[in-house]
């Protein structure tokens, strides 16, 4: 049984794979009105509502073998508690005798150190969403009563989540000779259950596709691909980093699926 605290984007497409492989799946919604999204997909839905100061749920949520922690930050909304909300969820699984967690993170929490980042390396964030999900990973890996497998995702992509979307017709956009550090939805998916099949719990995974193109010339080929107008970048190369995801391959045997991103395009990867 999988509990996955967080049915968005990825959530929901985690347990839609879940669900066909044959995994009972118990989903989280902040609203009555989720349950019948949740129930048709298969899901057992819950109401559950995590804030700094605790955790509304059923106790039988936190009745499964793991429970995907799957709650993104919303600093650009004003949201400066996210750590201690983490911190509140981690809580309720140590009382629940929940014993192996996955937990959604983002290769945000490292910083533009103008170098190549693996696992290997310290985070040192040098922003504040970087700090926060820093926190939250301590949070985490501080409780001795389970087990917690980190993923950091990069930027995610795969329908819904066209990048084409995110400059087209777009100008002065700078930075346009950095490398950008990506995941598609299939990978992020992928990467999940080879986490499960593996029982690889206690590691961190950086989830990123090893392709890193320039900024300018994956996200003009993006908005063409998407019939949007074509972005103007500055051509220059400022703070950058790339995230190698070493974890991956080696203690998971997993081979990225849309590991080009040159040859991503044409083939209904974003409808």
């Amino acid at each position: 049984m999988v509990s996955i605290l967080g049915c968005g984007w990825y959530g929901f497409a985690l347990a839609q794979a879940l669900i066909k492989s044959g995994t009972p799946v118990k989903g989280s919604t902040t609203s009555d009105e989720g349950h019948e999204r949740l129930n048709a997909a298969g899901v057992k839905p819950y109401t559950v509502k995590v804030s700094a100061d605790g955790v509304e749920a059923d106790a039988d949520f936190f009745d499964c073998d793991v429970l995907v922690i799957s709650i993104p930050p919303k600093l650009r909304s004003g949201e400066t508690d996210y750590a201690e909300k983490i911190a509140q969820a981690a809580q309720k699984a140590a009382e629940h005798q929940v014993k192996k967690i996955i937990y959604i993170s983002s290769t945000g929490i490292y910083p533009e150190c103008n170098c190549t980042v693996d696992e290997q390396t310290l985070p040192q964030p040098d922003t504040e969403s970087g700090r926060v999900l820093a926190d939250a990973d301590s949070w985490l890996t501080s409780h001795a009563e389970f087990k917690t497998a980190i993923i950091r995702f990069g930027g995610l992509v795969g329908p819904g989540r066209h990048p084409g979307r995110f400059f087209g017709g777009k100008s002065n956009i700078p930075n346009g000779r950095a490398p950008v550090n990506l995941i598609h939805l299939q990978d992020c998916i992928g990467v999940t259950l080879s986490i499960l099949k593996h029982d690889a719990f206690g590691q961190v995974f950086n989830a990123v596709a090893p392709h890193h193109p320039q900024k300018q010339h994956f996200y003009t080929q993006a908005a063409q691909d998407a019939g949007l107008p074509l972005p103007h970048f500055t051509d220059e190369l400022e703070s950058w980093k790339i995230v190698s995801s070493t974890n991956v391959p080696s203690l998971l045997q997993y081979d990225f699926k849309v590991a080009n991103w040159d040859e991503c395009f044409g083939h209904g990867l974003f409808a």
